[in-house]
């Protein structure tokens, strides 16, 4: 079976996107870019966190209010979430009301503030874990990798929770730390040309 279907113009796009008309632009736009912003990492190791057990549909769909529940995922102001966030964000019918998934942002958000006291930014930890081009599998046939084990068993390690394998290689995916577009795809080449360019950040 192909690997791509037609996107809106005609040119081929990777299957995932027939799954439902917004992905299409998330896909074309977002997906498998490189990213050196911390306050969008964290977002998105929170988003994939949630998606657990979920579909990323269902979160797409509620972005905009994760965003604003948790203060576009300034992690500095997350940090200082009390019980009375977490009972507020209960509450909120916009966002996943998982109790465990909600107090994992706002440990994360602790644990980033950490990392970036150690390390300089978010960034400079997380491109330390991007695979070598010659180990990487065939696009999309891989659930998780000897890379996102080796990133989750460290976040797991520094404090980090709800971030196992398949949760950390859906984020690297989507952080262009792979480039994971289908052979065929319209975006594969851009993705690569955006890496191409992109220097990631040194620990310091």
């Amino acid at each position: 079976m192909s690997g791509t279907i037609p996107g809106p113009d005609g040119k081929p796009r990777c299957r995932w996107c027939a799954a439902a008309p917004e992905f299409f632009a998330y896909h074309d736009h977002e997906w498998g870019y490189p990213v050196e912003d911390d306050r969008r990492l964290f977002e998105k190791l929170c988003l994939e966190s949630f998606q657990s057990g979920l579909s990323w549909r269902t979160i797409l769909a509620k972005r905009e209010n994760f965003r604003a529940a948790f203060h576009g995922f300034d992690f500095e102001r997350v940090a200082r979430f009390t019980e009375k966030d977490v009972a507020r964000l209960l509450q909120d019918e916009g966002i996943v009301r998982h109790r465990g998934k909600i107090e994992a942002t706002i440990n994360n958000a602790r644990r980033a503030k950490e990392m970036v006291k150690a390390e300089g930014s978010l960034a400079a930890y997380i491109w330390r874990f991007e695979p070598a081009p010659d180990g990487l599998a065939a696009p999309q046939s891989a659930s998780s990798t000897a890379a996102s084990v080796a990133l989750s068993k460290d976040l797991k390690k520094r404090g980090w929770a709800f971030v196992g394998p398949t949760t950390v290689y859906a984020f690297m995916q989507a952080m262009g730390l792979v480039n994971d577009h289908a052979e065929g795809c319209v975006i594969r080449a851009k993705a690569a040309k955006a890496r191409a360019k992109f220097k990631p950040p040194r620990p310091r």
